[in-house]
C-alpha cells in the first residue's frame, strides 16, 4: 500500500519588467513576486523566490512543530519564527545554500523548556521542506516559560 500523494496547484502571470504575481485556484490570496533588488532590474519591496523559499522552510518548521507538539500535549502560549536564508555561489551556480531559523517558543506554565526544546527539535527534523532541499538548515531556538502571576 503506497502513500497517497498530494499536488498543490500554483499559477504565475508575468506582470511587467521583473515582477509577476502568484496565484492558486485553491486559495484566494494573491502574492507579487520579483527579482530581487540585488540582481539586474531586480523590485524592492516586493516578496522574491528567494523569500518564498526561505518562508516555505519557515512555515514548514512552524506547521510541523504544532503538529508534533499537539500529539504530545505540549502546552503553548505563543510560536514565532524569525528566518534568514543565505544566496551564495557554490561551484559558480547561485543557490541558497543555508536557512537558519531563530524560532521562539513561549511554553503555558507547568511545561518544561527542556520537553519544549525536545518537541522544536523533533519538529525540525521531521520537516518535508527541508527534506526536500539542500540548503543546510540550522536552528537557533529560544525557549520562554510564562510565569503564573
Amino acid at each position: 500500500m503506497h502513500d497517497p500523494t498530494h499536488d498543490y496547484a500554483v499559477n504565475l502571470e508575468w506582470n511587467h519588467g521583473r515582477i509577476g504575481q502568484l496565484s492558486s485556484p485553491e486559495l484566494e490570496n494573491l502574492i507579487e513576486c520579483a527579482t530581487p533588488p540585488e540582481f539586474p532590474h531586480g523590485v524592492p519591496g516586493i516578496w522574491s523566490p528567494e523569500h518564498l523559499f526561505t518562508a516555505a522552510v519557515s512555515s514548514c518548521l512552524m506547521t510541523t512543530f504544532l503538529s508534533v507538539a499537539d500529539h504530545s500535549n505540549l502546552k503553548i502560549e505563543k510560536f514565532t519564527c524569525k528566518a534568514t536564508g543565505t544566496l551564495a555561489k557554490q561551484d559558480g551556480k547561485w543557490m541558497m545554500t543555508e536557512v537558519h531559523l531563530f524560532p521562539e517558543l513561549t511554553l503555558s506554565p507547568g511545561e518544561k523548556e527542556e520537553r519544549g526544546l525536545k518537541v522544536l527539535e523533533k519538529a525540525e527534523k521531521a520537516c518535508l521542506i527541508s527534506h526536500s532541499i539542500k540548503s543546510e538548515i540550522k536552528m537557533t531556538p529560544t525557549i520562554l516559560q510564562l510565569e503564573l502571576h
